[in-house]
């Protein structure tokens, strides 16, 4: 359960900690002391998007806290556990930090997390139901979700989803396959044309730049012999080729050495020069004697470079391309050629997803048809506890055209709140005090199959008075009999109800006006519950008729107090 939450630095509070306990909390006050703060801070620690507005002015960040009790919460250890953080003897802390320039933090008992993982397991600590919303109680959606709940059916209604997401996958995949075989169809002559014509050309990758240093050489044939002709005639064959010259040298390079012996390097280099001039001699013979004068071969490259031209012209930049657009050509065609085995295959998958899905669907609707007979007959049992003796309520199936992502119908609450009259939707007939106690009716029963362990109530009184007020509070204090519930209320009905009172007000420090929590003991509780009764919270007769609520309510005789 919650047992503190520390508030700092929040909206109008300055810094704030309110001590929680087992049973039903309310928190009271004047209209604008600062409950809906409260609540938002509550919020804020338990994911919701952060905002720098709510930073109180002046201050640099504004924190909240809350400690948690998770004795014999096994679930919340695990999770602790796969998300590399250990309780602390049984006590949790969640804390998130906003500061003003818009930066939000969060940590999980002092070590850091994010805002969604601290959201996540929040939600298994505290279950918040706003002032606003029983208003989504008129939607469909949270209509079937309440109905899941009840049914416990949430794991079926995954398994459908996941049926349904593998269904429509193969759905895709066979209008993808006849879209592109339509296509290929209606393209293939040009298909057929393109893989043909790129397939008879034969390229091979790097053809090109062969063939363009093939087309120099033989163009440039007779340059290229008389050249290497003349060098290798100049170094090596002439009478007066250099090599031959540079042999007389020789011996004025062995005299010299054996002269001076420390010259013996330079026999070394002029013998690596002798031999260099003589291979390269011997090379440029070599090409003379290998450079081809080819006219034919000459004008048959050229008439390769051209094609070549040609296709890359209108295929692609470069062989490579052309070379994939005859492949993407050729797996167009061969599309038509397999689409029939291919979609068969598929189909044949389809069938099977379809059969699961309907199977499955068909479980979950009869799941949810038993549990519609049962929740109807419970709720109908509670409403007269709260005020409203000849209300009827009936959850109905809505079958859908085929089974969707949460199975093959929606879920309508309808409801009568006059004897006699068939039950319509909701939106049709409910008031928002109606509304909010259709709502309570259901978070009654839906309190015993919740693992959560603290539920918040902010302001679902609303619309309700007197002695319905009186009912509500009894139901409330009934739901506290197995869960911490924590309820913000103007009604004096439901605060007289509570376990422990806390009071919110508005109060004044070093001239800023900031919020105060205050937790009432039996004599200040019986003023506060006065004042909320409407007359002076000072007069004996107020005071008489608080003493009276508490009194019926078992808060002043030492129940739970």
């Amino acid at each position: 359960m919650l047992s503190e939450l520390r508030i700092r630095n929040f909206a109008l509070i300055d810094q704030l900690a309110v001590r929680l306990g087992p049973g039903l909390n309310v928190l009271t006050g004047e209209t604008g002391a600062g409950k809906s703060i409260i609540v938002g801070a509550l919020s804020l620690l338990l994911g919701e998007r952060a905002s720098a507005d709510v930073v109180r002015a002046g201050t640099e960040r504004a924190s909240v806290e809350g400690v948690f009790e998770i004795g014999g919460r096994e679930d919340v250890r695990r999770w602790l556990d796969e998300h590399g953080h250990e309780p602390d003897e049984d006590v949790v802390v969640l804390k998130r930090e906003v500061a003003a320039e818009g930066r939000n933090r969060a940590w999980i008992n002092g070590s850091p997390t994010t805002a969604t993982l601290l959201g996540e397991l929040g939600g298994t600590l505290v279950n918040l139901h706003g002032q606003h919303e029983h208003q989504t109680l008129l939607r469909r959606d949270e209509q079937r979700a309440i109905l899941d709940a009840y049914a416990a059916s949430e794991a079926l209604v995954g398994r459908v989803g996941a049926a349904y997401r593998a269904h429509r996958e193969v759905r895709q995949k066979i209008d993808e396959l006849e879209h592109r075989r339509r296509e290929a169809a209606q393209r293939a002559d040009f298909l057929r044309f393109q893989a043909e014509e790129i397939e008879t050309a034969d390229l091979r990758p790097g053809e090109d730049e062969a063939l363009e240093a093939e087309g120099r050489r033989l163009s440039h044939s007779e340059e290229l012999m008389g050249l290497a002709g003349g060098l290798a005639s100049a170094l090596t064959t002439d009478e007066e080729a250099l090599v031959s010259r540079l042999g007389g040298l020789r011996r004025a390079i062995e005299q010299l050495v054996r002269i001076d012996h420390e010259q013996a390097e330079v026999s070394e280099l002029f013998d690596n020069a002798y031999y260099t001039l003589e291979e390269l001699g011997n090379r440029m013979a070599d090409y003379a004697g290998s450079v081809e004068h080819d006219p034919g071969r000459l004008e048959e490259i050229r008439r390769r470079q051209d094609l070549i031209y040609r296709l890359k012209t209108k295929y692609g930049a470069s062989i490579e391309d052309v070379l994939e657009t005859g492949r993407a050509a050729r797996a167009e065609l061969d599309l038509i050629d397999n689409a029939e085995w291919e979609l068969a295959s598929l189909q044949k998958q389809e069938s099977a997803a379809s059969d699961a899905l309907v199977a499955l669907a068909t479980e979950l609707t009869a799941l949810r048809s038993r549990a519609m007979r049962a929740l109807s007959k419970e709720v109908d049992a509670v409403l007269p506890e709260l005020g409203m003796t000849g209300g009827r309520f009936e959850a109905v199936a809505l079958p859908l055209p085929a089974p969707g992502p949460a199975g093959a119908e929606e879920v309508e609450f309808r409801v009568s709140l006059n004897k006699g009259f068939e039950p319509r939707p909701l939106a049709q007939v409910a008031s928002g005090g109606e509304l909010a106690r259709v709502m309570l009716a259901l978070k009654t029963i839906l309190a015993r199959l919740d693992s959560v362990p603290t539920l918040v109530f902010d302001e679902v009184d609303t619309g309700v008075g007197g002695r319905v007020a009186l009912q509500v509070g009894d139901k409330m204090r009934e739901v506290a009999g197995t869960h911490q519930v924590f309820a913000i209320t103007h009604l004096p009905q439901i605060a007289s109800r509570a376990h422990v009172h806390l009071l919110v007000r508005k109060a004044e420090k070093r001239g800023v006006t900031t919020t105060e929590v205050e937790m009432l003991d039996q004599e200040t509780r019986v003023r506060e519950v006065a004042r909320m009764l409407g007359g002076d919270p000072e007069s004996d007769v107020s005071l008489q008729h608080a003493r009276e609520l508490l009194d019926r309510a078992g808060a002043l005789a030492g129940e739970g107090a």
